[in-house]
C-alpha cells in the first residue's frame, strides 16, 4: 500500500482495529484480482491521508479475511463500510467518488 495512512485489516485484528476503535473506521473490502478494487485504491489513499488522526482508513483482502467478509455480507467487491463505535454506519458497493467517503466520515465524526 502506497500511503502510510492506509491500514491493513485482517480477521485477527478486526475486533481491535475496527470494532473497538474510538474513531470512525472506513474499511475497503477488496481483492487483488478485482480491477475496480485496484482502481479504487488511490481514492482510498486520498481519504486516508485527508483524515489521518481523525479516522482510520484501511483495506481488507476478502481472499485472506473470508470470515469477516461473510459476517458483513460482502458479496460484491469493492464494498466499503464505514464503522463508528463498532456499528456499521454506511455501506458503499462499487467504486464511489472521494467526496462520498469524506462526507460519510465527517457525518460520523460529529
Amino acid at each position: 500500500m502506497a500511503s502510510a495512512n492506509v491500514k491493513e485489516f485482517t480477521d485477527a485484528n478486526f475486533q481491535q482495529e475496527v470494532l473497538s476503535s474510538d474513531q470512525p473506521v472506513l474499511v475497503d473490502f477488496w481483492a487483488e484480482w478485482c480491477a475496480p478494487c485496484r482502481a479504487l485504491g488511490p481514492t482510498i489513499e486520498k481519504v486516508a491521508d485527508k483524515f489521518a488522526g481523525k479516522a482510520k482508513v484501511g483495506k481488507m483482502n476478502t481472499d485472506h479475511a473470508q470470515q469477516t467478509a461473510v459476517k458483513y455480507g460482502i458479496n460484491a467487491i469493492p464494498t466499503v463500510i464505514l464503522f463508528n463505535k463498532g456499528q456499521v454506519v454506511q455501506k458503499f458497493v462499487g467504486v464511489q467518488q472521494e467526496a462520498a467517503y469524506s462526507s460519510a466520515i465527517e457525518s460520523a465524526s460529529k
